[in-house]
């Protein structure tokens, strides 16, 4: 007899690439299990089959159990898995995504650990974000306030778009329905983001904690990759979801930003601007190099893994 853990892994090259997928799926008040090779939403209206190699962040809200079929099949997939506080508000935790090579988090490191290039990357980020603007030669310290003035310009623009009052950005952490319409979407908008971002990051196999623009935080590349879109889609789309009402704005908020998402195909770009940013090039790699594993030795060469050398000549 067959069993769920004797099936055979997928290699990488028979998974969904993280690109063509679903950005993201929230799902609340429901079990997810586990049917073949789907996962299923079980709840007071029924079951309903994902196919879950076409997930690209699953968002689990209050009121949901998961089994652990699920999360095998999940994981196996590449999917990312996230759980999220009620509308996908606050993040709680998230489950490690596929991951086969290390060659981004190696070039990602390796930007990283340099102060001069942890700057380009940072003025990239910048560049970006705001193409008609130049950053170059300028500080940290700049970067920053050029970001706070274009931004704020942003709030203004969106607002007068639609209509749609507006004061200053306000997040209160413990009390999300205190805040206006306006701020309510930003902030449902924001977490969304940060889902998708992660998503990808964990999917290229990059570390969420080495940033760019932000430190300290374990997600401190999430939130680089996600601010990339937050003038571009995020603010937008949120400010489209107050401008139709005070109700029901985090759901509103939540389909405005899918449909922006797939019609600007963000997980593809995404995961190309991650790569251009780390400046990685995948160019003439196999499915072999992909899921190799190799032992390091002198001269920056790469020796295959699997062999013991104590009594074979290295050269």
């Amino acid at each position: 007899m067959s069993t769920v853990s004797k099936r055979a892994l997928s290699s990488p090259w028979e998974l969904t690439r993280v690109g063509d997928r679903v950005s993201f799926l929230y799902l609340e008040r429901c079990t997810v299990h586990r049917d073949d090779n789907a996962i299923t939403a079980t709840d007071v209206d029924g079951v309903t089959h994902i196919p879950s190699a076409t997930i690209g962040t699953l968002l689990l809200g209050p009121g949901t159990r998961v089994t652990h079929q699920a999360m095998a099949l999940l994981g196996e997939s590449g999917a990312a898995v996230v759980w999220v506080g009620e509308h996908g508000v606050r993040y709680y935790a998230g489950g490690r995504a596929l991951t086969r090579s290390s060659g981004l988090l190696e070039a990602q490191a390796t930007a990283w650990a340099n102060r001069r290039t942890r700057l380009e990357v940072a003025r990239d980020m910048y560049r970006l974000r705001f193409p008609e603007d130049d950053p170059s030669g300028h500080t940290r310290d700049d970067l920053l306030r050029m970001e706070g003035r274009r931004v704020k310009e942003v709030y203004r623009r969106e607002a007068a778009r639609t209509g749609v009052p507006w004061k200053r950005r306000e997040y209160h952490r413990n009390d999300f329905s205190s805040a206006d319409a306006p701020n309510q979407a930003v902030t449902a908008a924001a977490q969304c983001m940060y889902g998708v971002a992660h998503a990808v990051v964990a999917a290229l196999g990059c570390s969420p904690g080495l940033g760019f623009v932000h430190s300290g935080h374990e997600r401190s590349f999430v939130l680089d990759i996600a601010d990339l879109y937050k003038t571009e889609i995020a603010i937008p789309a949120a400010f489209d979801a107050a401008a139709m009402g005070d109700d029901d704005v985090p759901t509103r908020t939540r389909r405005a930003l899918r449909d922006r998402i797939n019609k600007s195909r963000l997980m593809e770009r995404c995961a190309d601007d991650i790569k251009r940013l780390l400046r990685y090039k995948e160019a003439g790699a196999t499915a072999a190099d992909t899921d190799r594993m190799g032992l390091q030795s002198d001269g920056g060469r790469v020796l295959d893994g699997g062999r013991n050398y104590g009594d074979e000549p290295i050269w």
